[in-house]
């Protein structure tokens, strides 16, 4: 089946017709054709879905060599064409990104990595018991969770997305830009979206996780759907993250709050259905049906039958060392060759070390991508 092309998915991303004309939730079997009948109704479409779940699970590759050269195993399938822009490692921080172009969807790819450090049970004890809240900047009443706000807007995350961006931007023109994430990757994902939705227009920017945790409270979901409209938030079965931090439904205005629009992956009656859940960003006929003592953290590994686990769980691990950046560097050069500024050849490689220095963005965008 052809692949969904973006300009003509963008307006239909979100666009919901009004609620006197559509069924209240909508749930639609995993078959192309139901699929492709139900974006009619609900905007949301599998096949793209599909692909961008693909770039949600890459990022968790450790190997950067064959992540920058995207001969991974995972940089395969839907997402084989994937033109690679900018890859981002904080090893200080335990952060991983990248950025590129999908020439097929004709848009902008910000892919973050999620939770790597000892094990997905130590993380989501870390959610139920260790929460914390700031005040989100301009937004009036709105609080976030200080941990995955800090994650992307005090690391190294934020400038180098941003910076990747606007050259991809100016190489390719205006086109759309796709932001993914699973698990933590979504939370700061999201973080992104906001960021480039305020800087590029809540228009250009498309917000795509999956088993994301809750990141703000209800005025900043308010705030978030408002600056980037074009969302689609996925849960899959009995996945325990999105219930975290914990939802307290008698006191909405305090406790922490999703932000629409959810698609719960489930299976009814054998069948594989998607459905499409209210604007309310807690629809408790969705994931939130589930109750507590079925949640599960297995549920939180498979997203559209994607592996979304890392090549290796026991430690923030990634094949880095000296005379791996050193390959990257040379690596880069090499192909970067007589290339200018944002020529089609140029990817930057930016590494931050686990003592806190900065490594290869300097190097790399010297020998032939400009100052960063």
């Amino acid at each position: 089946m052809e692949r969904w092309r973006w300009p003509a998915a963008a307006a239909m991303l979100l666009v919901l017709i009004p609620a006197a004309s559509r069924p209240p939730h909508g749930i639609v079997a995993a078959t192309e054709s139901s699929v492709q009948n139900s974006e009619q109704n609900f905007g949301f479409n599998l096949t793209l879905a599909k692909t961008i779940v693909e770039y949600a699970s890459a990022v968790y590759m450790t190997d950067l060599t064959e992540l920058y050269t995207w001969t991974c195993s995972k940089c395969n399938d839907l997402i084989q064409g994937f033109e690679m822009r900018c890859l981002i490692v904080d090893v200080q921080n335990c952060l991983q990104a990248f950025v590129g172009v999908d020439h097929s969807l004709n848009a902008i790819i910000v892919s973050i990595r999620g939770t790597q450090e000892n094990s997905v049970q130590n993380w989501i004890k870390d959610m139920l018991w260790k929460q914390s809240d700031l005040n989100y900047p301009d937004m009036p009443d709105a609080k976030v969770h200080t941990g995955f706000y800090s994650s992307y807007n005090n690391t190294l995350l934020r400038p180098a997305i941003a910076n990747a961006v606007r050259k991809a931007r100016k190489l390719y023109g205006d086109i759309s830009i796709i932001v993914t994430g699973h698990s933590m990757g979504g939370a700061l994902a999201s973080f992104c979206a906001l960021d480039l939705a305020i800087t590029h227009g809540g228009n250009n920017v498309y917000l795509i996780t999956f088993g994301q945790p809750r990141i703000g409270n209800t005025a900043f979901a308010s705030y978030f759907a408002k600056y980037v409209p074009n969302t689609i938030r996925m849960t899959h079965e009995r996945d325990i993250v999105p219930h975290l931090p914990p939802y307290f439904f008698i006191f909405p205005d305090q406790t922490y709050h999703h932000f629409p629009r959810e698609v719960w992956e489930h299976e009814v009656d054998g069948n594989r259905v998607y459905q499409v859940c209210d604007g309310s960003g807690e629809d408790p006929d969705c994931s939130r049906s589930v109750l507590v003592l079925f949640w599960s953290a297995s549920d939180h590994l498979t997203y559209l039958g994607v592996d979304m686990e890392a090549d290796d769980w026991s430690t923030c691990r990634i094949v880095l060392g000296r005379s791996a950046v050193e390959t990257l560097l040379l690596q880069q050069a090499q192909r970067l060759a007589g290339n200018d500024e944002g020529g089609a050849g140029c990817v930057d490689v930016v590494v931050v070390r686990d003592d806190g220095v900065q490594v290869g963005s300097e190097i790399a965008v010297a020998a032939s991508c400009g100052k960063w």
